[in-house]
């Protein structure tokens, strides 16, 4: 009785360890029949303990010749019995723009190296009939004709605007590239005012110390400083040497040296009484202001050149020649090369409109 008893545990032993390696392999579709592009879907699942590892069959771009493959989805795998075995499951998108039955093989899977292969299928695939039916318009209908669009002036404003645009870049560009390559240098003529004589610029200068009066305002220094130094400058340039950097005793003996004692008396009389407000605070009467204001005008108009004195000097022209400078030809380079650009895509739309229009 305990040898069957053994013989019995030693069976069912066998028998679940032969379960707990058993390996299955199932596939199935979810529609037998489709439209011309519509799509199925193949589910293959693997039964297999949790320990082993499954090699799913690996297609390119069709399942078989007429169906194709658009999408593997990736494995979705489930734990059972407690982590002891594992069901993997694989979808597979097919679809097929041919009418036709299509047999579909058995898909094979590989488990430690021994290959497993489910069932075979079958894919039934039906083309879509489009009826010419005018009275039925929610049917289809074949296809139409080629027509004519008709003309619009909006869609030719772009190719008027660049046709506009042509002459004008064009013409600039011409005139920058001759620029570019004139060598040529730049000749302008200025004209320029000539100086004033001497005598006559200190008129100017005494004219405006009068009708300033300033004198008057209580600021004799100021009116003496002004007087003198246009006096000094009339000097330095009728006679020739800088009495601007003279003092007044140095000035009158050099003009001795030049001209008589009668007409340098009534300066030295200015200049004595300059220096005195200057450096003494000497507060002059008004009638000395103004005597101090004709002895000046007196000596200039005694002292000036006889030709200087109706000559009226005409304003001279001088010719500037410029060589044209880098900066400048690179500023030609650049407006060349834009305006070639430029040009170029306008062209290139011009034709491209005029291709697509007449093709």
């Amino acid at each position: 009785m305990k040898r069957y008893l053994f013989l019995i545990a030693l069976l069912i032993a066998c028998s679940g360890r032969v379960a707990a390696q058993s390996v299955t392999v199932d596939a199935t579709i979810d529609s037998l029949q489709i439209l011309i592009g519509e799509q199925a879907r193949i589910k293959l699942q693997v039964s297999l303990d949790a320990d082993k590892r499954a090699i799913f069959p690996v297609y390119t771009d069709t399942l078989v010749n007429g169906v194709e493959i658009i999408d593997v989805a990736k494995p979705d795998t489930q734990l059972l019995n407690d982590g002891r075995r594992a069901l993997i499951t694989q979808e597979y998108t097919i679809t097929s723009f041919d009418s036709a039955l299509y047999y579909l093989p058995p898909m094979e899977v590989t488990v430690d190296n021994e290959k497993y292969c489910s069932k075979a299928l079958a894919l039934k695939v039906y083309s879509v009939n489009v009826p010419l039916d005018p009275e039925n318009p929610e049917q289809f209908f074949g296809p139409k004709t080629v027509m004519q669009a008709p003309f619009a002036w909006e869609d030719w404003y772009g190719l008027m605007a660049c046709g506009a645009l042509i002459i004008p870049i064009g013409i600039l560009l011409v005139y920058l590239i001759m620029r570019f390559f004139d060598n040529k240098p730049i000749i302008r003529k200025v004209k320029v005012e000539p100086k004033l004589p001497p005598h006559q610029l200190a008129m100017q200068e005494i004219e405006r110390i009068k009708n300033e009066k300033v004198w008057q305002k209580g600021e004799p220094k100021e009116y003496y400083t002004e007087l003198t130094d246009t006096l000094r400058m009339y000097i330095k340039d009728r006679f020739g040497f800088n009495a601007l950097e003279m003092t007044s005793t140095e000035i009158i003996d050099k003009l001795l040296e030049i001209r008589d004692k009668d007409a340098i008396s009534d300066l030295r009389e200015l200049f004595q009484t300059a220096d005195l407000v200057k450096f003494a605070k000497h507060n002059p009467l008004m009638n000395e202001n103004d005597a101090n204001l004709i002895n000046a005008i007196d000596f200039i108009n005694e002292t000036k050149e006889k030709e200087e004195e109706n000559a009226k000097p005409q304003p001279t022209e001088i010719t500037i020649i410029e060589k044209r400078s880098l900066r400048t030809k690179i500023l030609l380079g650049a407006g060349i090369v834009v305006l070639a650009v430029a040009l170029a895509g306008s062209l290139i739309y011009i034709g491209l409109e005029l291709y697509n229009y007449f093709a």
